[in-house]
């Protein structure tokens, strides 16, 4: 991987293939034996360019890679490259990678360096580096490999930075300039670079050189990005000028060159030990540990959850830096979070801090003044580093900080100090899957963890990613060697078992989340419990404020404290999240108070059910039996629309939710308002899964218009989906039951349903009957003016319009298509009305083409404006042919280019059509471009069009794109 990808067996070469199947191989290893879906290859192999053919041409490289990689005879199931519904894996077992070796040895070199071996670290650095064979992952496309190359060149960067170091600390200066005259140009633009290459300059005795070196480094800087160098650089500099031989020298150096003895200094270390368990974290530790003022005290505030790894973090920083603080290391336990032991006073940690560094101090008074002064006194000519752990307050620190310039104050605590003037603010997350791996396996071992992948890999979901939780679990696996980690697992199942597991000794996660708690005033308290039953990961203010009855700008404020304390995450402006352990932990407190969790969860629903029915075409009429929307949730569709939107995914888990907590009534009002909301965006796939989650409970609930309900939904859906069969059962179903409930309003969506897939042929030829079809939709539409149905009025004079246009009546459907028009217009909502007018336009198109491509524009921003991508796409499709109508060729491949753009935005699950789809809009494209002379892009386009897997499925558009080609043309597009 450290240069051109290649691979060997038993000491054979092995032929990859071509770059882009070496580049799926790339990300498939990368991902450290994890599981990858096909989406998340796709897009880190193509990016936003995915191939026509979607997930199938991963199939194409993945197979002639198990060919190559395994031996003869292995099994598909055992090959090294496994594979399921959706997803591959590649098994590192028995395979050696040249990136654990750079990991093992870089690691190992620097904790040498750190340990003050300089010429010991300075081979083991030259041994790593040799690892490279080049630029890493070197003709590798795609945004994973190009994400991947950064993060290994910067690896590699460090690794040769920290041997200049050594090299120059030892006064091998000669060695160095060799080494820095041998980089690449890109690296002589790197001011760590060039402060090593200075100092090795100066060590030689060319301090000209070195001086000549920055001012050509200054100017390059001023001239090509208007900036002057940094900190580092300058100081070095300047050294250079006052021919500072301690800051330039190497230690090994100083002491030979030096003539005048150094005064003896009591020094004092009071840092605890390194466990040398900190995985991950290197950008936090090099922002801990960079360079600062030395005419200035420099404070470093690190926030974060309990248990995410604060103190072994600033431990780790403090252990790298401590010797640049000659006058002493020292640490102070502020104890904000102890059960055991309260909070040092001020005083008390004073006294401490001045016998630590030699001052008696007996003689001034306890007055916290008189104290502080003595202290800024004593500190005021010492460079000193001060770790002051598990900080409440900015009240606690202000009077501990020292006066001396260049010391440094590492502050860590679960506050954010947002009161202390810090001069940099670290908030640490929880690790990623791969760190969390790292760390499990030097807990448990590597050999143990990894001959149960899947396990760890649901373990580490578990404890998700939070150090402390990882540790505990893997004490518990070290102190157990009988457990397997799939047992630990399985004990772990439920918010109960998985909290008693992560707890050890004196360690347990639920107890460093409940300080926290314990600690916040009963506002937040009660705040915190809510969160607990929110029915999604994310969520807004909106949210909570409707669970706790109160006015959104005073939970607002409430919310941003808990941020403060870190119990709540902020990933966007205006959006949070819990931590998944302390989710489990808010739902056991919320437990414990029934009543009002009861009372925010039946807020939480009805706020989804009001967002959906208000955000809903189908408007009042539509929804006859249930809750009306409250006037105070949402001013108006647009509002519920875009909140809708922005819970994304979480949908089909808030319906989830209400089942699991026995609301099966708000479970079946929300699937089906959320029917309409899915069905615009082309999220077809979610509201099947949310239609189906909520079905089963239908005949348990008061509304016995419920069932018939769902199973309408179900039909439309799967209608939409081209499941014909199985939406005509649902439909069959609703009508049965909603003639023997005597609910009309659902025997109304049936029959439309039914009759649209009857007059349409879509059940089959059998059922090709479109007068019968047009019967029941008219009616359908009979009862649905009977009920004030607006919506389904409209889609039934949508739907006979087609059926009309199928039976060549274009008069009657017309018609048909502006009276569902006047009926969206009348209830105001653009996808309602855009629907039918498309359509009407549909027609116009070939009845007076020029008077078609005006509204067909204005028809096209407003589907726009709706979301509904589908339904955009098809109207670009119209507006393109009508623009080439009129002779606006450029103006019509500029159309259908968008259209081709946008095809892929939903899901292949929710869009059956779109390799028809596209296969349509490539022909037009097609005749475009031939029209305007353009023919080599022309018959690119159709020979594209008859590659699209299946294309023989679809003899229209397959025999449009051949006659496209031409007699004597090759059907097969190159490569």
């Amino acid at each position: 991987m450290l240069g051109p990808l290649r691979a060997w067996r038993d000491g054979t070469l092995l032929h990859l293939g071509p770059v882009r199947r070496q580049t799926v191989l790339a990300a498939l290893l990368l991902r450290n034996g994890a599981v990858v879906s096909h989406e998340q290859l796709l897009d880190g192999v193509w990016g936003a360019d995915p191939p026509a053919s979607g997930t199938k041409v991963l199939a194409s490289h993945v197979n002639p890679l198990r060919r190559t990689l395994d031996r003869t005879g292995t099994r598909h199931t055992e090959s090294v490259i496994r594979s399921g519904k959706g997803w591959y894996r590649f098994v590192l077992d028995d395979v050696r990678l040249d990136l654990a070796d750079l990991a093992e040895q870089g690691d190992e070199a620097l904790r040498t360096k750190a340990s003050g071996d300089l010429a010991g670290a300075a081979d083991q650095l030259d041994t790593a580096l040799a690892l490279f064979q080049g630029e890493p992952l070197a003709n590798l496309s795609g945004p994973f490999a190009l994400a991947e190359r950064e993060r290994l060149l910067e690896r590699r960067r460090t690794l040769r930075l920290a041997r200049l170091a050594c090299l120059v600390d030892l006064g091998r200066y000669g060695d160095a300039l060799d080494d820095l005259a041998s980089l690449p140009d890109s690296d002589r633009y790197d001011e760590s670079m060039l402060a090593l290459r200075m100092r090795a300059l100066y060590g030689g005795e060319r301090q000209a050189e070195a001086l000549h070196a920055y001012e050509d480094m200054r100017r390059r800087l001023s001239d090509e990005l208007g900036v002057d160098p940094g900190e580092e650089l300058r100081r070095v500099h300047e050294a250079v000028l006052r021919q500072d031989d301690v800051s330039l020298l190497g230690p090994a150096v100083r002491a030979a060159v030096l003539t005048q003895p150094v005064p003896a200094r009591r020094s004092v270390n009071q840092l605890p030990g390194d466990t040398g368990q900190l995985v991950g974290r290197e950008a936090e530790l090099a922002a801990l540990t960079s360079p600062d003022p030395d005419d200035a005290v420099s404070v470093v505030a690190v926030d974060g959850a309990a248990g995410v790894g604060k103190t072994a973090l600033a431990v780790r920083a403090a252990h790298r830096i401590r010797d640049r603080y000659p006058d002493g290391c020292l640490f102070v336990d502020l104890h904000a979070h102890s059960a055991e032991r309260g909070r040092p006073a001020p005083e008390r940690v004073l006294r401490r801090l001045l016998r630590s560094i030699g001052a008696d101090g007996g003689e001034v008074s306890d007055d916290l003044d008189d104290l502080m002064a003595a202290w800024r006194a004593v500190t005021s000519s010492l460079r000193l580093l001060l770790l002051l752990d598990d900080a409440a307050d900015a009240g606690q620190i202000r009077p501990l900080l020292p006066a001396g310039p260049g010391s440094r104050v590492i502050v860590t605590g679960r506050q954010r100090l947002a009161g202390l003037d810090a001069g940099r603010r670290i908030t640490l997350e929880s690790l990623g899957t791969g760190e969390a791996t790292s760390l499990l396996r030097r807990i448990v071992g590597r050999e143990r963890t990894d001959q149960e992948p899947e396990a760890a890999g649901e373990l580490v979901r578990l404890c998700a990613g939070l150090p402390l939780a990882l540790r505990i679990a893997g004490t518990r696996l070290q102190t157990r060697p009988a457990w397997t980690l799939a047992y630990l697992v399985d004990r772990m199942a439920g918010d109960e078992g998985r909290l008693v597991e992560l707890s050890a000794g004196d360690r347990s996660v639920e107890a460093a989340f409940r300080l926290s708690y314990d600690q916040l005033p009963p506002e937040q308290q009660r705040g915190f419990r809510t969160l607990g039953v929110v029915p999604t990961v994310e969520f807004d203010v909106r949210t909570p404020a409707a669970m706790l009855g109160r006015p959104a700008r005073d939970v607002e404020q409430i919310l941003e404290s808990l941020v403060d304390t870190s119990l709540l995450q902020q990933p966007l402006p205006g959006r949070y999240r819990l931590h998944d352990l302390v989710r489990v932990h808010a739902r056991r407190l919320a437990a414990a108070v029934p009543a009002e969790a009861g009372t925010a969860r039946e807020a939480a629903l009805r706020l989804y059910l009001d967002a959906a029915r208000v955000g809903s075409d189908w408007g009042a009429g539509g929804y006859p039996t249930g809750p009306e929307p409250s006037a105070t949730s949402f001013t108006d569709w647009r509002e519920a629309a875009v909140w809708l939107d922005e819970a994304g995914g979480e949908l089909v888990d808030v319906v989830g939710q209400a089942v699991a907590y026995g609301r099966a009534d708000h479970a079946c009002w929300i699937a089906e308002a959320l029917t309409d909301h899915f069905v615009g965006r082309g999220r077809l796939h979610e509201c099947q899964a949310a239609l189906e989650t909520a079905l089963p409970h239908a005949d348990a609930v008061a509304d016995r218009r419920m069932a018939p309900a769902l199973h309408n939904c179900l039909g439309y859906t799967l209608t939409h989906r081209a499941r014909f069969p199985e939406a005509f059962r649902h439909l069959r179903s609703a009508l049965h039951l909603s003639r023997e409930r005597g609910e009309r309003h659902e025997e109304g969506r049936a029959l439309v349903g039914l009759g649209a897939m009857t007059g349409l042929g879509a059940t089959g030829p059998d059922a090709a009957r479109s007068d019968e079809g047009a019967s029941w939709i008219v009616a359908g539409r009979e009862l649905a003016e009977r009920y004030d149905d607006h919506w389904l009025v409209a889609m039934a004079s949508f739907a006979l319009g087609f059926v009309r246009h199928g039976q060549g009546r274009d008069e009657e459907a017309l018609a048909c298509f502006r009276d569902a028009h006047a009926r969206g217009r009348a209830m105001g909502r653009p996808r309602a009305m855009s629907r039918a007018l498309t359509s009407n336009l549909d027609l116009h198109l070939y009845l007076d083409p020029s008077a078609a491509r005006v509204l067909f524009r204005q028809v096209a921003d407003l589907v726009q404006r709706t979301g509904d991508v589908l339904l955009h796409t098809l109207t670009l499709a119209r507006l393109g042919t009508a623009e080439h109508k009129a002779g606006n060729l450029d103006a019509a491949a500029a159309v259908f280019r968008h259209a081709l753009a946008q095809l892929g935005t939903p899901a292949p699950l929710d869009d059956p059509d779109r390799d028809r789809r596209e296969m349509d809009l490539r022909c037009r494209l097609g005749r475009t471009y031939r029209a305007a002379g353009r023919l080599a892009e022309a018959r690119e386009q159709f020979r594209t069009a008859l590659a699209v897997p299946g294309a023989h499925k679809y003899p229209k558009e397959h025999a449009q794109a051949v006659e496209g080609l031409g007699p004597g043309e090759d059907p097969v597009r190159p490569g």
